[in-house]
């Protein structure tokens, strides 16, 4: 009997996992099906780019896996029973049921619209390109009558989003509020520049003050303060799905599965939860910080882990070091701080379009693994019956 090993989400984690697993298996013994809403691979981090007027590429997932003997399921995952071991899926208004033996959870994350009152019905947030095409039609309008953007979030996200709408739409007032001070985990040089970055395009920030409510036309901030706008664009932190916990997962306070150093579920055997989904504990903390920087790295590792363990050979610890954070200011301005090895930030930065070309190579980088996600030297095992028996 095929052993079925199901993927769900299509990112940055679940993509590489899913085509680098096939490639390390008999086909025959053994089944790696993709699952993912979306036909079309789109980079996250450039909607801000999307929502100001430019083009950026859609790659379909199908082409992605390529002749890999991966099978791929479009479809919205709604339903997770971890007794039965399926997951349900809807798509064109039709669910379909999916039998499992190993699972791979990889449904990331998405700006969080709950927490603070009349974010989702008053303020617009970049989750996805439709909400970005509504952005790139309003924000010509409003620059048009000399009009006010509110960015709501101090994080790399709020930071990149303010710093290209000021660049595109000069006209534009714009005023980045945050609670704590943007860009405040950058080594001095690098704030430094970032300070000279916003002030040089006009971008106005309002630090170390917190939003209560977002009214139709203005943010209410604590204190009693209001900041008015015409458009306001949201970015104020990340939140996971509540399919893991409602399922029976072991999960942290912030809905993220705990998993332990293979990625697997402390409270599941045979379901591994990797990039945002998951909580990876390890030298860092208690938790990897979410994003593309840091959940593509579990893809690769836990496609390796699943494939050891199907064919009797013991998998090694996950292990996690990232070297820069690229941040891009605009068409003309970056920024690459360089970390140490406890990601503290070094005093070595790269700027201007330089650090442009620098983020732009990483991201490509991306694909290229997408395409080409390794091993070098595949081998595709024979699945050992023994495991296969005993679970």
């Amino acid at each position: 009997m095929t052993h079925k090993v199901l993927v769900l989400g299509a990112g940055y984690a679940g993509l590489p996992a899913a085509k680098r697993l096939a490639r390390q298996v008999r086909g025959d013994e053994v089944s790696v099906t993709l699952v993912t809403a979306f036909p079309d691979f789109i980079e996250r981090p450039r909607l801000h780019q999307l929502a100001t007027g430019q083009e950026i590429e859609r790659v379909p997932v199908a082409s992605y896996l390529g002749t890999t003997p991966a099978r791929l399921v479009l479809g919205s995952v709604v339903g997770l029973d971890l007794g039965e071991r399926t997951v349900t899926t809807v798509a064109d208004g039709e669910s379909r049921v999916l039998p499992y033996d190993t699972l791979v959870y990889a449904l990331g994350s998405n700006i969080d619209v709950a927490r603070v009152p009349g974010v989702a019905t008053n303020a617009c947030s970049l989750v996805g390109t439709n909400v970005a095409a509504q952005v790139r039609t309003r924000l010509p309008v409003v620059a048009q009558r000399l009009g006010r953007v509110a960015v709501c979030g101090g994080g790399l996200t709020g930071i990149e989003i303010a710093a290209e709408v000021a660049e595109r739409f000069p006209a534009l007032q714009v005023t980045l509020v945050s609670s704590a001070q943007p860009g405040g985990w950058l080594s001095p040089k690098a704030q430094a520049y970032l300070a000279r970055t916003f002030e040089a395009l006009g971008v106005t920030v309002r630090a170390g003050v917190c939003v209560r409510e977002v009214h139709v036309a203005e943010l209410a901030l604590d204190g009693g303060r209001r900041v008015p706008f015409d458009l306001c664009l949201w970015a104020g932190g990340f939140r996971v799905p509540t399919l893991a916990r409602a399922s029976g997962l072991a999960v942290n306070s912030e809905d993220r599965a705990l998993v332990d150093g293979r990625l697997e579920s402390v409270s599941h055997p045979g379901v591994y939860v990797i990039g945002d989904a998951a909580a990876v504990a390890g030298p860092w903390g208690s938790e990897l910080a979410m994003g593309c920087r840091t959940g593509g790295f579990t893809g690769p590792k836990v496609a390796d882990v699943i494939a050891a363990r199907l064919t009797g050979r013991e998998p090694g610890q996950f292990h996690y070091r990232y070297l820069h954070e690229c941040i891009s200011l605009g068409r003309r301005h970056g920024l690459v701080q360089f970390l140490n090895a406890d990601e503290s930030p070094k005093s070595h930065i790269l700027t201007g379009r330089m650090a442009i070309a620098y983020k732009n190579a990483t991201l490509n980088g991306a694909k290229v693994l997408f395409r080409h996600p390794g091993p070098v030297l595949a081998r595709r095992r024979h699945l050992v019956r023994a495991v296969e028996a005993a679970r």
